[in-house]
C-alpha cells in the first residue's frame, strides 16, 4: 500500500456512506428462550421433579410426555417419549367417571412403582413386584376399592379388578399414579397408572414406550417429590391436584 492511500475496505465504506447506504448492520438478536411448561404452570407440586403428559386436546389419544428436573431455580427437560391416552381421549380429573376409557387431567403424586420384571438398576423408587396373587381392585362394593390387594379379597369379585400378571407387556414397569387414591370415591375410577406402551390406546392410563418407562425409574428420587400433571397444550398451565 502507497504511504498515505487509504485502505480498500475504508474506500468501500466510505463510498457506501456517501450512497446513504450507512454502515454495515449489526447481527438480529438471538431470539428468546422458550419459557418451559412447568415455569408456567400454576401447581407443581411443590417439588423439584416433574412429569407432564400433554396431549393436543381431549379428544386425542396420543401426545408427548417430559420429565423436567429443577436445578438451579429452573425448570430443565431431562427426557421426553411419546405418550398414549386412553381410547376415549382425556376428561376432567375432577369429574371423570369409571369405564369410560378416559385418562383424567391433573396434577398428582406418584406413590410407588412396580412391574412384573424387576426394577431397573438404579431405581430409587419403592418398587412392588408383580406376583401371580396380585390383583388391583375396581370393584365399586369393595373396601379395598382403587388398592392392591394380594390375594384377591373376598369383597372385590374378579371380574371388577385386573389380574396385574396378565399385563405382561404393560405392567412389565409402572408407576402408581394417585388418581382416586387417597380418598377413594366410588364411581370415578380406579387403576390409572404411568405403564409400558400396549398394542394401541389405553383404558385411561398414560404409556410411553419400554425404554422411556426404564429411564423414568431410574430418573424419579422420592426424596425430590416427584407428580405427574396430565392435561392439554391449552389447558396445562391450569392444572390443579387432585
Amino acid at each position: 500500500m502507497r504511504p498515505g492511500a487509504a485502505p480498500a475496505a475504508l474506500l468501500v465504506c466510505l463510498s457506501l456512506l456517501a450512497l446513504g447506504a450507512g454502515p454495515p448492520s449489526a447481527a438480529p438478536p438471538p431470539a428468546p428462550t422458550a419459557v418451559p411448561l412447568p415455569a408456567r404452570m400454576a401447581d407443581t407440586g411443590d417439588g423439584t421433579q416433574l412429569i407432564t403428559a400433554v396431549a393436543a386436546d381431549t379428544r386425542s389419544t396420543t401426545g408427548t410426555l417430559t420429565w423436567w428436573d429443577r436445578r438451579g431455580g429452573r425448570w430443565v427437560a431431562a427426557g421426553s417419549a411419546p405418550a398414549r391416552f386412553g381410547a376415549n381421549g382425556l376428561a376432567d380429573g375432577a369429574t371423570r367417571r369409571q369405564g369410560t376409557s378416559t385418562t383424567p387431567t391433573g396434577l398428582f403424586r406418584l406413590p410407588y412403582a412396580f412391574g412384573i420384571r424387576p426394577a431397573p438398576d438404579g431405581t430409587a423408587y419403592p418398587y412392588r413386584p408383580v406376583r401371580e396373587d396380585s390383583w388391583w381392585c375396581q370393584d365399586n362394593d369393595s373396601r379395598h376399592y382403587n388398592r392392591w390387594t394380594e390375594p384377591l379379597s373376598a369383597d372385590c369379585r374378579a371380574t371388577e379388578a385386573e389380574h396385574l400378571i396378565t399385563y405382561r407387556e404393560q405392567y412389565a414397569h409402572a408407576l402408581v399414579v394417585a388418581f382416586n387414591y387417597r380418598a377413594p370415591e366410588r364411581g370415578r375410577g380406579a387403576g390409572i397408572f404411568l405403564h409400558v406402551n400396549g398394542s394401541g390406546a389405553t383404558a385411561g392410563c398414560v404409556s410411553v414406550p419400554a425404554a422411556d418407562m426404564r429411564r423414568i425409574l431410574r430418573w424419579a428420587e422420592p426424596a425430590r417429590r416427584p407428580h405427574l400433571a396430565i392435561g392439554t397444550r391449552e389447558g396445562a398451565t391450569a392444572i390443579t391436584r387432585h
